[in-house]
């Protein structure tokens, strides 16, 4: 290694701290080359990013952290930034992003062809690139499919010590509290968190595969999870996940009222990206059906672009009406959700 690389790695250890694998020898993104702030961590989006670079002969940097870090980063660079394109996996990081003025709009029509509006920004200063759907998982031993309807059905006495999910500080928790304040008002909204409280089976702990197995093992009956952990689980070699996506099923909540809660990654050119056509460029290969394909045979994420033909697995779930509330709300309503959350003992 140059002393010049040696003298710049050490410059953004001293700058940004310890700093992960996937930041060293990072460049600005210029000339043939983006790079890239991403959320995501699936190896499926590696090879997405060596397919880029073997097409276009644009070499794809990657810069891997958590949301807050990564927008806080982008202040502080401001013009000096490396970052091409900001990717994070709630689609509310990005409504924050545009917020902060770290965004620039993107003038597509193939992207406001197959991005619908509720999953875009409505001045197109992002778009979503993955669908989650938030739903009601059970295990039909203890549960007939007749009892389910909706999200706020969950908050009647029947379900009283018979429900899990995450707690509060999941971002995928706060973003359904979100959507549902847009949806339903945020009275109704209220009372769906304090009842869903009183009917918590045990303290909300663990991520969304922990909730499958609480119910697995009897703790409890429902549990509110995203319908891709199914599918990590059945490909993830240990029986106990195996077994849960197994012998659970799925429920779409809603379908006769506001739709399943969707929330979706999502993508946006950084206001002083070096490099802003390469990564409109990407964007929109991203967005192409192939490569929407790619991501949900290997993500189990549904796809953003209407013409993508479901895999089997996701077949097998079922098919569903989403909500349709424009996913700026997950950002615009991310402070009241975690607020109310709070006031009525989410995480006690």
């Amino acid at each position: 290694m140059s002393v010049k690389s040696l003298l710049l790695i050490l410059s953004v250890i001293i700058v940004y701290g310890t700093l992960s694998a996937c930041q060293l020898g990072v460049d600005r993104g210029d000339g043939d080359s983006i790079t890239i702030f991403s959320e995501r961590h699936y190896e499926a989006d590696r090879m997405i990013y060596e397919k880029f670079e073997a097409e276009t002969g644009i070499k794809v940097n990657l810069v891997r952290d958590s949301a807050d870090p990564l927008l806080v980063r982008l202040e502080n660079e401001g013009e000096a930034t490396i970052a091409d394109l900001l990717v994070i996996a709630d689609a509310g990081g990005l409504v924050r992003a545009k917020e902060r003025d770290l965004l620039q709009p993107i003038d597509s029509p193939f992207l406001e062809s197959v991005v619908p509006e509720h999953l875009r920004d409505t001045d197109n200063y992002w778009f979503g690139l993955t669908k989650r759907a938030r739903v009601i998982v059970y295990h039909p031993d203890r549960v007939d499919v007749s009892e389910l309807s909706t999200y706020e059905a969950l908050t009647e006495p029947y379900w009283r010590g018979r429900v899990v999910t995450r707690q509060a500080s999941n971002i995928y928790n706060q973003s359904l509290m979100a959507a549902l304040l847009e949806a339903i008002g945020e009275e109704a909204a209220s009372d769906f968190a304090e009842g869903l409280v009183a009917n918590f089976a045990e303290t909300p702990s663990g991520n969304d595969r922990a909730q499958a197995n609480k119910v697995l093992q009897g703790i409890a009956d429902v549990a509110i999870m995203n319908t891709y952990y199914f599918g990590i689980m059945l490909n993830s070699g240990e029986d106990w996940q195996v077994q849960a996506a197994n012998e659970l099923e799925i429920f779409f909540p809603n379908q006769e009222t506001t739709g399943t809660h969707i929330n979706a990654s999502a993508i946006g050119v950084t206001k002083h990206a070096k490099n802003p056509e390469a990564a409109q460029q990407f964007i929109e290969f991203l967005l192409s059906e192939e490569i929407q394909e790619f991501i949900i045979n290997n993500t189990f994420e549904y796809p953003i672009n209407p013409s993508v033909e479901l895999p089997e697995l996701l077949k097998s779930w079922g098919q569903f009406n989403e909500m349709t509330v424009n996913l700026e709300a997950l950002g615009k309503n991310n402070n009241r959700a975690k607020e109310i959350m709070d006031q009525v003992g989410w995480d006690n």
